[in-house]
């Protein structure tokens, strides 16, 4: 499974948007490419995403039509527009519907990964578990000041643990980011973090597995 940052471009610039989704993916974030504002509700119906980028200027719905849509519907993923609107009547209405973010274009490329890996680090802090220190923004699992090397279902697994300290995860969600999932082939995969990481993890049989408290 792909377990890049997902960020959802909303840009009706050809030129542009392509310019701005290779930027993007240099920087190993997985983004998808929409034109228009019903575009993005049926990306958001299907797929969670770490990031919105909307452009405002769109056919159909507009960004902030899309974005105030979006935040009646509880979806409080972080937002910055992107637009050539300067006005200030603009901006503030922007903020007003809920983004987190406004950058007028022409931009500086380096600004705006600057921002974005901002807001992502800012929503995926680094989390600490005894000698364990796990960066959720750049999924590095760090043992005693050592990185280790785990592979990315080792690595999705153990996030999703450590995410969820005290609280059961059930089997189906690890599972989905299992390329073969399996009851057995879990147990595996448990086994060997708590070998590697001497972390205790507890079975709550037929359900899951749960990261005991410190």
């Amino acid at each position: 499974m792909d377990d890049r940052k997902k960020i959802l471009l909303l840009e009706d610039d050809t030129i542009l948007a392509q310019t701005m989704k290779a930027l993007l993916e240099q920087e190993n974030y997985n983004v998808t490419l929409v034109e228009d504002g019903e575009e993005v509700l049926n990306a958001t119906y299907e797929k969670k995403y770490d990031l919105y980028l909307f452009d405002i200027n769109v056919p159909l719905l507009n960004g902030t039509q899309t974005l105030k849509l979006l935040r009646e519907a509880q979806d409080t993923t972080p937002t910055f527009f992107i637009t050539a609107l300067r006005d200030t009547t603009s901006i503030l209405k922007g903020f007003d519907c809920g983004c987190d973010d406004y950058i007028k274009k022409p931009f500086d490329p380096d600004e705006l990964l600057a921002r974005v890996k901002a807001v992502m680090k800012r929503n995926n802090p680094v989390i600490k578990y005894k000698n364990i220190t796990f960066d959720l923004l750049e999924n590095r699992l760090i043992l005693d000041k050592e990185e280790l090397s785990l592979g990315s279902v080792e690595k999705n697994v153990f996030a999703l643990l450590i995410k969820n300290i005290g609280r059961t995860v059930d089997k189906t969600v690890f599972f989905e980011y299992m390329n073969k999932p399996s009851d057995a082939a879990l147990r595996v995969l448990i086994s060997k973090l708590k070998k590697m990481l001497n972390i205790d993890i507890s079975n709550t049989k037929g359900v899951g597995y749960k990261l005991e408290k410190l």
